[in-house]
């Protein structure tokens, strides 16, 4: 059930899960809005197993992440690797957080994402195209106690052995 690499099996197919709602097409109109589904799957992942889930495991998923968006290698794994760094050492804390509470902190998580991610967006003299950019943080932080009870069930069906 678990790969050679330590991560186990269900983290793995959620993580994909999220890479491919990342990439999914969605009307125009909802496209700005759309949540940032794999820096949430990697936030409760970092915080349910900090041992196995870190730096690592994001920046690799931001690579994917960079290749399937077609942006700037690297531009989204350091954002996450980065985003993955002070949820390990705000998670002893985050943990114990009621879910209102964690939506406060996952949306300036994701505000720091959106940041660090148009900074080379910036350097390469493409900014973003208007406020509209920064929506993610309101519809990631909206969907997170959705995030936060589906991955839970699945680390309490699939997981309670690894803890």
């Amino acid at each position: 059930m678990t790969p050679a690499i330590g991560i186990p099996a269900p983290v793995l197919l959620t993580l994909l899960l999220a890479l491919a709602l990342a990439i999914v097409p969605i009307p125009d109109a909802a496209a700005p809005a759309r949540p940032e589904w794999l820096v949430l799957t990697l936030i409760y992942w970092t915080m349910a197993f900090p041992q196995r889930i870190g730096i690592f495991t994001a920046f690799a998923a931001g690579l994917l992440l960079d290749t399937l968006q077609g942006q700037l290698l690297g531009q989204n794994a350091v954002a996450l690797a980065v985003v993955a760094y002070i949820t390990l050492q705000l998670h002893p804390r985050l943990r114990v957080f009621p879910v209102w509470q964690q939506m406060l902190v996952v949306a300036l998580l994701i505000a720091l994402f959106k940041l660090l991610a148009l900074w080379p967006q910036g350097a390469t003299g493409l900014p973003p195209g208007s406020a509209w950019y920064w929506a993610p943080v309101a519809t990631s932080a909206l969907i997170w106690p959705l995030i936060f009870w589906l991955l839970r069930d699945v680390r309490r069906r699939w997981l309670l052995h690894l803890m």
